[in-house]
Order: structure tokens, then C-alpha cells, then sequence
């Protein structure tokens, strides 16, 4: 967990950071789980899915935030690529949003898909959540004040000690064909999954539900909220250069991540991460 904490933030106050968890949630069960299995997908220029759910959460969000904390820029990643830079650039801070995290599976009936939500100040995340409205779960953490869900105290922790006992969970799509080709064939964990929500990767890593994780290329929408879990919950991670995967600009990152630090070392060791 991150120590001698210097960044002052509105959601240091208990009262200001339940309302902020309240409204997301109101949002997201009003704006995305009523829309679960109603949906009409649109295709992206990138290729990915966009959805009535997308595009509403993101501006009731936006407009919550601006009512309530308007001191803070605002970066969804429904925004346009100026908006999304100029917010990054913001002195002030700003709030980093993916209205739906995990498109493809929401708009095909899959209920693995999440509403994330980061602050960032001075280019260090300071606040996260992560709402899962299909299980009502929401995963939460402060900078310097641990992670919780569902507001009891979230450890990353787990019984397996070695690498080859673990679950993984990992996205081979976006991993250059080498490294894919090496965990298939050797295959060093006991089993490994790809559920398509990155958010909830993070997270549920923090919880154990997987104890190790890889993914080659996330934006910051993708990992804000959940990074900042992780590390609080007392997790490991870098990116595949072993560097801090957080970087305050709009570009794709690595991810490396496990739940303790015996099992990260395995873990980089494999990968060839020094």
C-alpha cells in the first residue's frame, strides 16, 4: 500500500466518497443494467462495440461529476480524442471514466462487464471504483486508505504458492505472437481465463479470484480505477518493461499482476521481466 500520501482530495471525507459510490450506482443500474439484454450495438472505427448504454452513462456521469466536483476535468472514453487530452492536461485533476467496461459482453448478453470510475490529481490516481451491476459488487479504493468491497476491507491474498497451482487471467489477443506462443505451449499455471472486462480483471485479481494477470495493451479508462485496487488491496504489478503500468497520458499499456509478491517474481520470471 502507497505511503506518506500528500494529495489532498475531497474523498479523503467519508460522507463525500459514499456519495460519489451512491451515484455511480443509482447511475449504472438506471443508464447500463436496465439496458442488459435490450441492447443495439454500433461497431466503432477502432472495431469495438458501442451501445445506447455507453453513450448515456458517460453524460449522466458527467453531468453528476460537473454538479457535484466541478473542480475536475473530465476524460471518458466515449470523448473525443481533444477532449480526452486536454482533461489529461487539466491542472486541477481530472476524472477518468469507461461508462461500460467490457462492450462486447454486455451487448451479447454476457453479464461480465463493469462502470469504472478514477480521480487522478498530479498525475496519481487518488480515488477508484468499480461497479458490477450484474452482482451488485463494487470495489473501491483511496489512495494511502486501503480497497474495499463492498465496504469491508479487500487483501490480496491467496493460499497457491507457486506459479503452476495458479489461475490466470489472461488476454492473449492483444500479446505479441511470441509471448502468446510460450504460455500456450508451456503453459505455466493450472488453468487460465479471459472474462473481457478489464476493470473487473483488476479487481478480481485483488479479490483472488484469479491470482495472476497479463493483458498487452489497456488504456487508462481500462485500469485507472482498478490499478489503484490492486495496489491498495497489497498487490503487484508492472507493465512487460517493469514499469509502473499508471502513466498520466491517453496511450495503451502492458500489464503484469499478481496477488503476492513471491507469486509476481515467478510471475515476471517467466515472462522474462528483469
Amino acid at each position: 500500500m502507497t505511503s506518506n500520501i500528500s494529495i489532498n482530495h475531497p474523498f479523503q471525507n467519508d460522507t463525500q466518497w459514499k456519495s460519489l459510490q451512491a451515484g455511480i450506482i443509482e447511475l449504472a443500474k438506471k443508464e447500463v443494467l436496465a439496458r442488459f439484454e435490450q441492447v443495439i450495438a454500433q461497431e466503432k472505427p477502432d472495431g469495438s462495440l458501442l451501445t445506447e448504454a455507453d453513450t448515456e452513462m458517460q453524460k449522466k456521469t458527467q453531468a453528476f461529476l460537473e454538479e457535484n466536483w466541478p473542480q475536475y476535468a473530465f476524460l471518458g472514453e466515449e470523448s473525443s480524442v481533444d477532449e480526452q487530452e486536454a482533461a489529461m492536461n487539466s491542472d486541477s485533476g481530472c476524472w477518468i471514466l469507461d461508462p461500460v467496461d467490457g462492450t462486447s459482453n454486455f451487448a451479447i448478453g454476457i453479464p461480465v462487464y463493469s462502470v469504472s470510475l478514477a480521480l487522478m490529481v498530479k498525475g496519481k490516481l487518488v480515488a477508484g471504483l468499480v461497479y458490477d451491476p450484474s452482482r451488485d459488487e463494487i470495489f473501491t479504493a483511496r489512495l494511502g486508505q486501503g480497497a474495499e468491497l463492498n465496504n469491508k476491507p479487500l487483501i490480496a491474498n491467496t493460499a497457491k504458492q507457486a506459479l503452476k497451482q495458479c489461475s490466470g487471467i489472461i488476454d492473449f489477443k492483444r500479446l505479441t505472437p511470441e509471448l502468446a506462443t510460450k504460455l500456450a505451449t508451456q503453459c505455466p499455471y493450472s488453468s487460465q481465463r479471459s472474462f473481457g472486462s478489464v476493470c473487473l480483471d483488476w479487481c478480481w485479481i485483488a479479490a483472488g479470484r484469479g491470482q495472476i494477470y497479463l493483458h498487452g495493451a489497456q488504456n487508462i479508462w481500462d485500469y485507472a480505477a482498478g490499478w489503484l485496487i490492486l495496489e491498495e488491496a497489497g498487490g503487484y504489478s508492472c507493465d512487460l518493461n517493469n514499469e509502473s503500468v499508471v502513466v498520466a497520458k491517453v496511450v495503451k499499456r502492458s500489464a503484469v499482476a499478481a496477488t503476492t509478491p513471491d507469486l509476481f517474481a515467478e510471475w515476471q520470471d517467466f515472462l522474462g521481466i528483469h
